[in-house]
């Protein structure tokens, strides 16, 4: 590595805090602490170590940076700018945390290449995502090089904060990384003493390097003030050669040139921002607001054209490996980190929807199995025609069923010495996998699905949210869906969790009501790529459902809803449901007249999707008579019953007994619907 500019650094850390400085000034609102405590750990990054291309941000082979201290943002816009990013200009600074600004209050992947790589802000989250981009670099080394040609073989730098250190998600996916000798996950711990209400000697008091050190992890301790010492501890780290993840544990001021503020909690916020005028001036900054020197500007342009040529001559070594091995260029051609974009370019490289379901054959008419049994006899087929789909559990294979290849043998499992391996065991760790699937699906050459039950979506759910927000294409596989789970009892039986899920914005939860709507929600959820999908499926056996065409079934459920039974005399009442009740709405019909219908409705969002012509089509507004029933609470059924109809559902928690007998006891039998049917035509 070059001589480290130690003068032109310091001079660019000063620039980057007033930067800071400016920014939170002018919108009143943000968090000083970490971007001016941190700039000398941002000047050895941006300006000497990270490998990185602002002129082709998307670059298959850069390093990651993770700023999972989202709050902190100021200190990544500041460095993008500096760096070169076009997409943050000088006016995107002035703009922080205003409306439609590309600088908004916590970092938001954009999809399209910027420098930002994931959505942070719920602290501890932004760890997890690095260290999925750390496995994520482990399996595309393993798939995509060869002995010729190297095109993946860099690291993920993760920069995180005492709140980070404090939040479980963080400790999992630590623990996980140090369990799987991540050697190529660097954590930066900005370890400041500080935290948003106190010092941080209020609320621990653990030897941070001493847990570090026993989960597996190269620790070292030094002055993150200080370039020298800084570069060198990152230059071992990268260099490390021991086969272990690496931790630096950073000592840094926090709000450092705040006197006022420095090396205090107030630092943390805003606080220090009136008195940015005596700041600037301590610092040695002019009056001009926003200034960047004219020299440090040059020494990042010309460190933009040395990067320019690291990322030629890895383009030629790409180009190639690319005429040496086909079949592999046309395998990575399809990821979404080589089409760059999303969704359009990356639908148009995803399998056929047709191809897709025509990979899953149809299951014997006697079929009687659970929806996540299905899912297991469905995932493998699909996994032939996606080779890029990996997955994982929470220690759960055996019973959520969705490991690539055989379950008996678990010869595919990735781990230290098969990097190449589909599966993933994650340990008893569901926030800190849904947070590494993230980190998977960001990076952008994977496609990542992950198990547990569905009552623990609970312990996932920032993670889930996270996924949405930033719209990755994430698949969860959470089976035990309610009551049916049986005799666990309430503790187990989610109830609640399911319309506790649909009411999370661009989140598809899809819950099939037999095999075949299985499959189709499985090809739902892998030809989606703008979202996360998940996929609620059933401990207990349902039927084939064979009255329903099997097309019908599949394509139905890629709609979302669809007319399960057709009404043969003029409609007079229409019963809803979605999952393993969908049997008792169609048990009813038979009982209730040829001017019944049936709708499935397996996942809300899709069918919200569709065009308003194919929801009068499957739920004509003239008919007002509507009963839904499902085991889940009765609420999130409303959109759909309308004031005049009657929602069947389960408000309460479950009970401990046999699945088919707390159905019963709660009321989830045709004999129910059929009752409410009955009342409603007696209005």
């Amino acid at each position: 590595m070059s001589t480290l500019p130690k003068e032109m650094l310091a001079q660019a850390a000063t620039i980057a805090r007033g930067l800071a400085l400016d920014a939170v000034h002018a919108s009143q609102s943000g968090h000083l602490g970490l971007p001016l405590g941190c700039a000398e750990i941002g000047a050895v990054l941006y300006g000497h170590a990270l490998r990185h291309c602002p002129e082709h941000p998307e670059w298959l082979d850069r390093d990651r940076f993770v700023l999972s201290a989202g709050h902190g943002s100021m200190f990544l816009y500041a460095w993008l700018h500096l760096a070169g990013y076009g997409d943050l200009g000088l006016d995107e600074i002035k703009r922080f945390r205003q409306l439609g600004s590309k600088t908004p209050g916590h970092p938001e992947i954009t999809h399209s290449p910027s420098g930002v790589e994931t959505t942070t802000g719920p602290l501890g989250q932004g760890v997890g995502n690095a260290v999925g981009m750390a496995v994520s670099e482990k399996m595309a080394a393993a798939r995509f090089n060869t002995r010729e040609h190297t095109i993946f073989d860099h690291k993920v730098i993760c920069l995180a904060g005492d709140g980070c250190m404090q939040e479980g998600v963080a400790m999992e996916a630590l623990s996980f990384a140090g369990h799987q000798q991540l050697d190529n996950f660097i954590l930066v711990y900005d370890a400041n003493a500080v935290t948003l209400d106190a010092m941080a000697k209020e609320t621990q008091s653990e030897d941070t390097a001493q847990r570090l050190t026993a989960m597996g992890f190269d620790v070292q301790t030094v002055d993150g003030n200080e370039l020298d010492t800084f570069a060198s501890a990152l230059a071992r780290a990268r260099q490390a050669g021991s086969g272990k993840a690496q931790a630096i544990i950073a000592k840094t001021l926090i709000g450092k040139g705040i006197p006022e503020v420095a090396g205090t909690q107030k630092a943390h916020g805003e606080g220090g921002a009136k008195f940015t005028a005596a700041a600037r001036k301590g610092l040695g900054l002019p009056e001009q607001p926003y200034y960047v020197a004219p020299e440090v500007r040059s020494f990042f342009e010309q460190r933009s054209r040395e990067l320019s040529g690291q990322y030629q001559e890895w383009c030629k070594t790409f180009e190639a490996w690319k005429q040496a091995n086909p079949a592999l260029a046309q395998e990575l051609a399809v990821s979404r980190a080589h089409a760059h974009t999303l969704p359009r370019d990356t639908q148009q490289k995803t399998a056929e929807r047709a191809q897709l379901l025509a990979a899953v054959p149809p299951f014997p008419a006697d079929t009687k199995i659970a929806t996540r049994k299905a899912g297991q006899d469905v995932l493998q087929p699909l996994a032939k025609v996606t080779p890029l789909l990996v997955g994982g559990s929470a220690d759960l294979y055996g019973s959520t069923l969705n490991y690539i290849g055989d379950l008996k043998t678990g010869d595919d499992d990735f781990n230290p010495a098969r990097r190449t391996g589909r599966n993933i065991r994650f340990g008893i760790r569901e926030h800190g996998m849904c947070a590494i699937l993230n980190g998977i699906a960001a990076d952008g050459i994977f496609r990542p699905s992950g198990a547990t039950f569905l009552v623990f979506a609970d312990y996932c759910r920032a993670s889930i949210r996270l996924a949405a927000l930033g719209h990755l294409p994430v698949i969860y596989v959470f089976t035990h869906d309610s009551v049916g789970v049986g005799e666990d009892g309430p503790t187990h039986q989610p109830v609640e969790t399911i319309p506790g899920l649909r009411v999370i914005p661009n989140l598809d939860v899809i819950r099939p009501a037999d095999p075949e709507e299985t499959a189709g929600a499985f090809v739902a959820a892998l030809e989606r790529t703008d979202g996360p999908t998940l996929l609620a499926l059933t401990r207990q056996a349902v039927p084939l459902l064979s009255d329903i065409p099997l097309a019908a079934r599949r394509e139905g459920v890629l709609q979302g809803g669809y007319i399960a039974l057709k009404e043969s005399a003029a409609l007079e009442l229409i019963l809803l449901s979605a999952g393993s009740e969908l049997q008792l709405a169609l048990e009813a019909a038979k009982r209730l007249g040829p001017g019944t219908r049936v709708v499935s409705m397996p996942c809300f969002a899709r069918f919200e999707r569709q065009p308003q012509s194919y929801r009068e089509q499957v739920l004509p507004g003239s008919c007002r008579r509507r009963v839904s029933i499902e085991a889940t609470v009765s609420t999130t059924w409303a959109p759909y019953v309308g004031l005049d109809g009657i929602s069947l559902g389960i408000d309460r928690f479950g009970l401990s007994a046999p699945g088919a007998t707390v159905l019963k006891e709660l009321g989830m039998t045709a004999d129910a619907v059929v009752k409410a049917a009955e009342k409603l035509r007696a209005r």
